[in-house]
């Protein structure tokens, strides 16, 4: 039996080549054994005959065979399948392996990640959607002028490797805007530059963490951070989380010797609280005692509502046993990816390396345009401009929300951050709410997910910070169709559900958020 005939012939797939299907065919019957090492080829001309194909199809095969290997060509004799991987087939296997051949062993790290769940970014931004920003036409205008003139003057830097911490300039600039605006106590030099807060935490987690290490994590806490610890192999420690933040001596308690504790002090994810000066220092003080460190995610700091922002828990500390972790994908767009992290001396170099071996080094271009936005004042502006944004849009949701679920729901009106929690008074599952807003486009993410240990409550967050003011009210109405049935929900919960005095303009639902919205 020839080879033909154990491979008959498969006509190309729409658009694919003629060229790549014959060399897959002679390829896997190389792999096969249908033809053997030293074994002689058709001719090229008897072969497109068979196929019906152009020899130059052929032709283009055969060469691309004899390049990768698994051919030889003979002067004056034809080609042939090449003597060297005589004893090295059978080393390999069949593109196409039997039907009941055994899966191959995987890591049980591949099966952890398997079954994480991997967020899918959707066609178009989804209302309610968290971490969405937004920024005005002066914001757009001047990144337009600072990525041209990066462009226009494309320096030597930008062809060579360079500095992983980033451009020593971009860290002059980081250095001095915490050093102003959230009390971080730091150099320069102990600045390094990220793609994000989730790619800091895992650089201190790397050099850190080593498996069967104990660690705090906030319960509930922020889900990346806590499957990224778990694939490290840390014992991982859920810490309950209270109005006051991280409830330290619980921590205490259920892990003294803890060799890392990752906290969000300033505006906890997802609860949003803000943790006291008291537990602050009971924090820092167990750090000093256990020789631990405290990793800070300091992830949405530029966005306070009431009041200057608070400082942070790395300048309290004065940068001995804190790990500062910022990003600026929240404060400009998350498609820039770019964050940064603080360092404590003693780590200083390990970190720094720790960096240059898992990312080499940030893009130097998109270093410059932001340089040259934080340097002109715009990024300044921009916060300050946002903040007031920011600041309408999450109230204009929260009226929302009380026009036209009245006591339904709980909301809580933060005094920081990019979203807000809308609580179901009544207990109903915020899984089955979460899936019928989804179902209906649009984002209500569950946070009895987000919790380890502690007793969910069961809620929604709700993002503000990435639509527009006028764009809340609708949005609403279509959560409220969603849970209703309307959209393919059946939470019974949006038909029956407006206030007792009805329809209200803005002022009389500003009135009321006092009654209905908690503000923290």
């Amino acid at each position: 039996m020839s080879w033909a005939e154990i491979y008959p012939w498969e006509a190309p797939a729409p658009g694919e080549p003629r060229i790549h299907r014959v060399y897959e065919q002679l390829r896997e019957a190389i792999h096969s054994g249908a033809l053997r090492p030293g074994g002689r080829l058709p001719s090229s001309r008897d072969l497109a005959r068979r196929l019906g194909v152009a020899r130059a199809s052929v032709v283009a095969a055969y060469e691309r065979l004899v390049g990768e290997g698994y051919a030889e060509g003979r002067a004056g004799s034809g080609t042939y399948v090449s003597q060297d991987l005589s004893g090295v087939l059978e080393l390999r296997p069949a593109r196409r392996a039997p039907r009941a051949a055994a899966p191959p062993a995987l890591p049980d790290r591949v099966g952890a990640l398997e079954a994480f769940d991997l967020p899918e970014a959707p066609p178009e931004a989804r209302p309610f959607s968290n971490g969405r920003t937004l920024m005005d036409e002066r914001a757009l205008d001047a990144w337009s002028r600072a990525s041209r003139r990066a462009l226009r003057t494309l320096g030597p830097v930008h062809f060579g490797y360079s500095d992983a911490r980033g451009d020593p300039r971009l860290r002059a600039a980081i250095a001095d805007y915490l050093r102003a605006a959230r009390g971080v106590v730091c150099e320069p030099d102990q600045v390094i530059v990220t793609a994000g807060a989730q790619h800091a935490v895992d650089l201190a987690a790397r050099l850190l963490v080593r498996p069967g290490d104990p660690v705090w994590l906030e319960d509930p806490c922020y889900d990346p951070t806590w499957h990224a610890l778990g694939q490290l192999g840390a014992e991982l420690h859920p810490i309950p989380v209270d109005g006051s933040g991280i409830d330290v001596a619980a921590g205490v308690a259920a892990a003294p010797d803890a060799k890392m504790a990752f906290v969000t002090p300033s505006h906890q994810f997802p609860l949003g609280v803000t943790l006291s000066m008291a537990r602050r220092l009971e924090l820092l003080a167990w750090a000093r005692q256990a020789g631990a460190f405290v990793v800070e995610d300091d992830y949405a700091s530029e966005f306070r509502y009431s009041g200057p922002p608070l400082p942070s828990l790395q300048g309290l500390d004065g940068g001995e046993r804190v790990i500062y972790v910022g990003t600026l994908n929240k404060a400009l767009f998350p498609g820039l990816r770019m964050g940064y992290m603080v360092a404590p001396r003693p780590l200083l170099k390990a970190l720094s390396v720790e960096r240059h071996l898992t990312d080499r080094q940030p893009s130097s271009l998109t270093q410059a345009v932001l340089l040259d936005f934080m340097e002109s004042g715009e990024f300044a502006a921009h916060i300050r401009r946002r903040r007031v944004a920011y600041g309408r849009q999450r109230d204009a949701l929260a009226q929302a929300l009380v026009r036209r679920f009245g006591d339904a729901l709980e909301i809580t009106r933060p005094d920081q951050g990019m979203q807000l929690i809308a609580y179901f008074r009544d207990g109903r599952s915020d899984l089955e709410a979460e899936l019928a807003a989804a179902r209906a486009g649009l984002s209500a993410r569950a946070i009895s997910r987000l919790y380890r240990k502690a007793p969910p409550r069961p809620g929604v967050l709700l993002g503000f910070s990435g639509f527009p003011v006028s764009a809340m009210a609708a949005g609403v109405e279509r959560l409220a169709a969603a849970w209703s049935g309307g959209s393919g929900g059946a939470l019974g919960l949006g038909e029956d559900c407006a206030p007792p005095d009805g329809d209200a303009d803005d002022g009389d639902a500003s009135r009321r958020l006092s009654g209905r919205v908690r503000t923290r």
